[in-house]
C-alpha cells in the first residue's frame, strides 16, 4: 500500500538545515549535465526482444562495425559508399 509522501517530501530531513543550502533549492539543477554525460541508451521493444543482454547487443554492434570497415574500407568517403550501395 502506498503512503502519502506529499507532506513528507515538503519537509527537510532532520539532518539538514535550510542554511546548508544558501542558494535555495533548485529542482533539476544537474539534469542537463547528467543527460549529456550519460551513456545509457534505450532500445526499441522489438530490438530488445532479440537480444538477451548487453553483451549480445555489444557483440552484434561490434560485428557490424567490423563488417562495415571491411566492406567499405577506411579511404572510402560516404558519398562513394552510397553510390556502391545503390547500384
Amino acid at each position: 500500500m502506498k503512503t502519502d509522501r506529499s507532506s513528507e517530501e515538503k519537509e527537510l530531513r532532520s539532518e539538514y538545515r535550510r542554511s546548508d543550502f544558501p542558494n535555495g533549492f533548485v529542482r533539476g539543477k544537474y539534469a542537463q549535465r547528467l543527460k549529456e554525460s550519460s551513456n545509457i541508451i534505450v532500445l526499441k521493444p522489438e530490438v530488445a526482444k532479440v537480444f538477451p543482454n548487453e553483451e549480445a547487443v555489444n557483440d552484434a554492434l561490434l560485428s557490424l562495425i567490423d563488417l562495415a570497415k571491411r566492406t567499405v574500407g577506411p579511404r572510402c568517403s560516404a558519398a562513394s559508399a552510397n553510390k556502391r550501395i545503390s547500384r
